[in-house]
């Protein structure tokens, strides 16, 4: 018996012999590529202005946003009150140089959660639904990991290493002959890294999503994981003294279990999704 052949009027009679093109995103807009580089453009246009409204911002209450920067260092001044710590250059140029770094470092850490809202806005409407429910949690734990990060060190471990600096100065008989260069040098490095610092739990979680790693591996190597947080708090804070370490290890080391506890439910939701 001959096969019949399905023509255009059968698969029109037949409407379930056809195959459904998949919807793109109900939030895409249609557009081509001239219309997807002018959003980028716009993109772009709105990062440079929250950049240029925070670097004026910083520029105009300048010496406000240096009382504030300055804060790790009286907070380390009050508890060493027989020591005079003040800031003094060397070089003509090195105050125009903070003033440059202030406005421009400034400006892009105030700017970053904005200039990520807006490139979330440009890459958004791409994302299905479960892609979109996936990156926003990872986005917005990325920002508090940071934050935390940061103000933990800005508010305990600088005041803590400008506190170690002051004594071994004192154990050699030093002046202190600090230089703003050196200060805000000091500070970027241990807010931005410490910041930094803080994201490895969602790349431990990631990594677990992939399936490079398990949860059984990360409970497996604990003990080995405390000696690494021990090593990365070695790297990052500038002083050698094990007390400032240990200040940096140990909440390094809490948020490897809480990586732990996280990935184990990203590890159950996998195996529901399998069945």
């Amino acid at each position: 018996m001959p096969v019949p052949l399905i023509t255009v009027s059968d698969s029109d009679d037949h409407p379930d012999l056809v195959e459904p093109a998949e919807p793109p995103p109900a939030r895409e807009k249609p557009m081509g590529f001239w219309g997807h580089l002018e959003e980028l453009r716009w993109t772009l246009v709105k990062c440079a202005v929250v950049f240029t409204v925070f670097a004026s911002l910083i520029g105009i209450y300048l010496k406000e946003f240096n009382d504030v920067l300055l804060w790790p260092m009286v907070t380390a001044q009050a508890k060493y009150p027989d020591v005079v710590m003040q800031l003094g250059t060397i070089t003509i140029m090195e105050g125009f140089n903070v003033v440059i770094q202030m406005c421009v470092l400034g400006g892009l850490v105030l700017s970053a959660p904005f200039m990520l809202f807006f490139i979330g806005q440009f890459v958004a409407p791409a994302l299905t639904e479960k892609e979109l429910k996936a990156v926003l949690p990872i986005c917005g734990s990325a920002l508090v990991l940071f934050l935390s990060g940061a103000a933990f060190s800005f508010f305990l471990l600088v005041p803590n290493t400008i506190g170690v600096a002051v004594q071994i100065n004192q154990m050699f008989h030093y002046a202190l002959n600090w230089t703003p260069a050196s200060y805000y040098s000091l500070l970027m490095w241990l807010v931005l890294g410490v910041g930094a610092s803080f994201e490895f739990p969602l790349v431990i979680v990631l990594l677990v999503w992939l399936g490079l790693v398990t949860v059984e591996f990360l409970r497996k190597y604990r003990r080995h994981s405390f000696v690494l947080c021990f090593i990365i708090a070695a790297i990052v804070t500038p002083t050698p003294d094990p007390f400032t370490q240990t200040i940096f290890a140990v909440p390094l080391y809490l948020l490897y279990e809480l990586a732990i506890i996280a990935s184990t439910r990203v590890e159950k939701r996998k195996r529901r999704d399998r069945v």
